[in-house]
């Protein structure tokens, strides 16, 4: 990363924190690797954050000022609570490295508590008593966390040739098990050797998420 010149801010230090944490991972981020990339020495970045915790809250709570939230509609709950895990999706997706910091100030941040209240306000609404509409809240928002933050291929897919050998790889790997033990994944062998599409992965589980709590409410 090339050393930056601006006026150094709290905005511009959690910026080029985040850049960072997406280049080379959240182990990257310290405040001595701050100050230079910004070209100051790191007593000039305690003007702005106490510590590497309180750095970390102000990477969580970028993250949540991200989340684009969708208006309240005349939609039934359980498309609007999608639309929402999806605003959710959206702005931690691109950042892989830091999603899981997003917990952090869900219930201290305004973005967060915003979040919060919306997904607790159509919980509740769809028959959710206030300690089930909590642990459903939770486990919802930790899920979308999970699937950005161990999502087993991220980054750029193969293209080309490096693909056809990857895919031809996979296939014999696959085509190698013994059909007495394994029948069932050489029947899949064909769909699970292809690389996946990141938007499908993501729409399926989304979709997942949201039919697991309309079992919940029939219970």
């Amino acid at each position: 990363m090339a050393k930056r010149t601006v006026r150094l801010s709290r905005d511009v230090i959690v910026d080029c924190a985040m850049t960072l944490a997406d280049a080379e991972g959240l182990d990257a981020v310290t405040i001595r690797r701050l100050a230079q990339e910004n070209g100051v020495t790191p007593m000039a970045m305690y003007w702005h954050f106490n510590d590497k915790d309180s750095l970390l809250d102000g990477l969580s709570e970028h993250l949540l000022a991200s989340v684009k939230l969708p208006e309240p509609g005349e939609a039934p709950w359980d498309g609007q609570l999608r639309e929402i895990l999806q605003a959710f999706l959206d702005a931690i997706r691109p950042h892989p490295a830091t999603a899981v910091l997003a917990l952090r100030r869900i219930l201290v941040a305004e973005p967060g508590l915003r979040v919060a209240e919306r997904v607790l306000e159509l919980l509740r609404g769809a028959g959710f008593e206030p300690p089930r509409a909590a642990e459903v809240g939770t486990f919802l928002m930790c899920s979308v966390i999970t699937l950005v933050a161990a999502d087993p291929s991220p980054g750029v897919p193969p293209a080309g040739e490096e693909r056809e050998e990857m895919l031809r790889h996979k296939k014999a790997m696959l085509g190698a098990l013994s059909p007495e033990r394994y029948p069932n994944v050489i029947a899949a062998a064909p769909y699970l050797a292809v690389c996946r599409d990141e938007d499908d992965y993501f729409a399926l589980n989304l979709d997942l998420l949201i039919a697991g709590v309309r079992g919940l409410r029939r219970n």
